[in-house]
């Protein structure tokens, strides 16, 4: 006897958690956890500056996150360590019947510092992303953080016409809320063209680091050569510079440009670029 067949679609999704741990030895700082569950860890740590900065490079070896996916990240940076996050290349976010979650928790002691510093993220057409970071600084501790994000995929001329992509970022010191956005962009918005929205650029990139800089710098940050269309503002406590760009390379060289600038004045420390980012 045959049966009749039923298709139904087969959206198979991965759950992934990745915890990580930093803390201070002497002169050094070290991991002190690292859990993972899924397709998602870190490769081994580096110390291209010294002892004193510990680099981890955040892997997702699918490379990349479809519809029922779901990455939940955690790191705690203990008093006087210093952490640096980066990634490997870009995160894709695949078209989907179904969201897809990215969910990051990011603590920070007084006296610590924690760079996260990923490269872009891609949204394709009719993926349905949605983000949600938290970051928790006490007392004097120090961020240097961005993200980048490209709507749609430029290279390939593909329009983000479907789905959506929603983020939250909250960043707290001491529990009092230092900064809060949320975003929200549907496929075909008239937010991608307005020039209130993105004026047609589909990527754009924001740049957050605790601390002050002088008038004399900002005005050198907001001189640099560059094919974005960007600037910076001083608000107390938190430098902000966001910008728009038609491809995430332009975005990506002005946020190291920054970077480079910035990171002597606010971190005490020259920069010097992840081996990473040139491969």
């Amino acid at each position: 006897m045959n049966l009749p067949v039923t298709s139904l679609p087969y959206t198979p999704s991965w759950h992934a958690r990745l915890e990580l741990g930093y803390a201070r030895f002497g002169d050094s700082t070290r991991p002190t956890l690292r859990r993972h569950l899924g397709p998602l860890r870190v490769q081994k740590h580096l110390y291209a500056e010294g002892p004193e900065v510990c680099q981890h490079i955040i892997v997702h070896p699918p490379g990349g996150i479809a519809g029922g996916d779901r990455l939940d990240i955690s790191a705690q940076v203990q008093a006087n360590a210093w952490a640096q996050l980066t990634t490997p290349g870009a995160a894709k976010w695949y078209r989907a019947l179904s969201p897809a979650y990215q969910s990051t928790e990011l603590h920070v002691a007084a006296g610590a510092t924690l760079e996260w510093l990923p490269q872009e993220t891609i949204v394709y057409s009719a993926a349905q992303a949605e983000l949600d970071t938290r970051i928790h600084l006490q007392g004097d501790a120090r961020l240097f953080y961005w993200d980048i994000v490209a709507v749609g995929r430029p290279a390939a001329a593909e329009r983000f016409d479907q789905g959506h992509f929603q983020s939250r970022l909250e960043i707290r010191r001491d529990g009092e809320l230092l900064w809060h956005e949320r975003q929200r962009i549907v496929g075909d918005d008239g937010l991608l063209d307005s020039a209130v929205g993105l004026g047609g650029k589909p990527v754009f990139a924001t740049l957050l680091v605790t601390g002050e800089i002088d008038p004399a710098l900002l005005e050198r940050c907001r001189g640099l050569t560059t094919r974005v269309r960007g600037d910076l503002s001083q608000l107390p406590g938190l430098l902000v510079a966001r910008c728009l760009a038609d491809e995430a390379l332009h975005a990506r060289d002005w946020l190291i440009q920054l970077w480079t600038l910035l990171r002597p004045a606010l971190l005490g420390r020259e920069a010097l670029a992840p081996r990473i980012w040139s491969t």
